[in-house]
């Protein structure tokens, strides 16, 4: 079962990311500030473990029942210029201040980040299965991305990304090598076919 929080009295915000993996499309960050007095389906958990119809049928509700949330984006741009990782840092920061209220505490899916401003932060490994602010986070992370997604491949369509949401599978790749990259595409990841891939 999710934990409530991780302090007693402070208002804590979750915060995850989703596309970090990726070889197409933006890092995507939320932040989430659950209101104590409004419970969450309990059906609520790392966006990971969640079927996509289960995650769409979840955002709203987080939405509606948090006392705050917002989302933040690195673009591919962005990801080029300063490397992936700091560019996850970077969309959590936008979450973070995009939020209407003013959180206590961060908690920080991962094992790494880089303070925003003053306020204190808790990395929490695999924190998303750990504490409903942040697998809140992760489902409107994972959600806001996916629609992203969705609205790029009807724009490029061959990639898969309606199903493989910018990760490289096999038969991302294997488009990008006969097709070639769009702008979309991260500068810098590895995105060929092994040679174990290309005899097959």
């Amino acid at each position: 079962m999710l934990r409530s929080c991780y302090t007693k009295n402070m208002l804590e915000a979750g915060v995850d990311e989703a596309g970090r993996g990726c070889l197409a499309g933006p890092v995507v960050a939320a932040a989430v500030i659950l209101n104590p007095k409004k419970r969450l389906p309990k059906i609520l958990d790392d966006s990971k473990k969640l079927s996509h119809e289960v995650r769409e049928m979840l955002a709203p509700i987080i939405q509606e029942k948090s006392l705050a949330w917002a989302i933040g984006t690195a673009s591919v741009e962005e990801i080029g210029e300063i490397n992936i990782l700091q560019a996850t840092f970077l969309a959590m920061h936008r979450a973070v201040s995009g939020l209407q209220i003013a959180p206590e505490l961060l908690l920080i899916d991962g094992n790494r980040f880089v303070p925003y401003l003053t306020l204190p932060h808790q990395c929490i490994i695999k924190g998303d299965g750990l504490y409903k602010s942040i697998a809140a986070a992760s489902v409107l992370a994972k959600t806001y991305r996916d629609a992203l997604m969705l609205q790029m491949a009807n724009e490029h369509p061959g990639y898969g990304w309606a199903q493989n949401k910018g990760y490289g599978t096999l038969l991302h790749r294997e488009a990008i090598a006969a097709i070639g990259k769009t702008t979309h595409h991260r500068p810098g990841f590895r995105m060929e076919l092994s040679p174990r891939e290309l005899c097959k």
